[in-house]
């Protein structure tokens, strides 16, 4: 691999294909391990969701009752609850194992794109085509905060920061913004470029840094309380779905910490969290792969593809 600068890159990670998931009819839109890792959760264009065995892979529930595609999906601290995002224009709140629906949110007049929870599990919030964030109540099911007027086109990714105190939201309008969670006010603007649309943001595992993907092939690390980006990672291929890239970050393994992308050249990329070097490019898919996930204390990696795949593919560091 050549890199950026005239640094050596550092060990290859070396992951390699263990598993192929099937059950998903259409586009695998989200996969995530959750809290705990012994469960890992699929969404799918086909309107359901599938929590497989972290450890087995072995399907555990199959989530049904969204009337149209899920595009998001995100976990409970306590790794016992999911909720999911639909173009049904709901939020629906499930048991992961018992697969019951526990709640279903309404209020979004468009496509619901995003979706997380709260650190605490006690709020989620939504991003969506109507072009608003909702800041909801998980245990009365109503909207705390309805955020309008501070992005113009769909919102494509929001994100709770490590204490709940924050939230991070994404744009088509080429905007990327920080709100206060307990107030709904926006305290900065990170980026308002216009052009390339932002399609993704989240915060680092320590919640100092914001990842953000725009549609021009780029992700970038951001200081947000600087306003300044300090790291750009390249080599992928992202100009027109919203691909969900995610940290890393292994307790265990302090020394290793990495960024890893999907790509609309339906490989996976694994980059140096410091040095920007790709380190391993994973191929296998057959399409695009839109979301990955990084098991919390495993060396292990899940990947999803669209509809001309409609596989989660499950790797591990050799």
């Amino acid at each position: 691999m050549t890199s950026n600068n005239h640094q050596q890159p550092p060990l290859q990670p070396r992951y390699t294909l263990l598993k192929t998931l099937t059950g998903h009819q259409r586009a695998v839109s989200c996969v995530k391990f959750s809290y705990d890792g012994q469960l890992l959760a699929s969404a799918s264009l086909d309107k359901n969701l599938i929590v497989w065995c972290g450890e087995t892979l072995a399907k555990i529930s199959h989530l049904a009752g969204h009337s149209e595609g899920v595009s998001d999906l995100a976990w409970s601290q306590d790794s016992h609850y999911l909720c999911s995002a639909s173009d049904d224009r709901t939020v629906r709140i499930w048991d992961a194992r018992s697969a019951d629906c526990v709640k279903t949110l309404r209020g979004h007049t468009g496509f619901v794109f995003s979706v997380g929870f709260s650190p605490q599990s006690n709020l989620i919030v939504s991003g969506s085509f109507d072009e608003t964030v909702r800041v909801w109540d998980v245990k009365t099911g109503r909207a705390v905060h309805v955020i309008r007027g501070g992005h113009s086109m769909p919102v494509t990714s929001v994100d709770f920061n490590r204490d709940g105190s924050l939230i991070v939201s994404g744009s088509h309008d080429g905007s990327c913004k920080i709100w206060d969670c307990s107030s709904g006010t926006c305290l900065k603007t990170l980026i308002d470029d216009k052009v390339p649309a932002v399609s993704f943001a989240k915060f680092s595992p320590n919640g100092k840094y914001i990842l953000v993907a725009t549609l021009n092939d780029t992700l970038k690390l951001w200081n947000y309380s600087s306003g300044k980006s300090l790291k750009t990672y390249t080599g992928h291929v992202n100009s027109v779905y919203c691909i969900m890239p995610t940290f890393c970050v292994l307790i265990s393994v302090p020394n290793e910490n990495y960024i890893v992308s999907g790509s609309e050249d339906h490989c996976i990329y694994i980059w140096d969290l410091q040095g920007k070097f790709v380190l391993q490019k994973l191929e296998g898919h057959n399409d695009t792969v839109v979301s990955v996930s990084c098991h919390p204390s495993q060396k292990k990696i899940a990947s999803a593809a669209l509809d001309g795949d409609r596989t989660i593919r499950v790797w591990v560091q050799e």
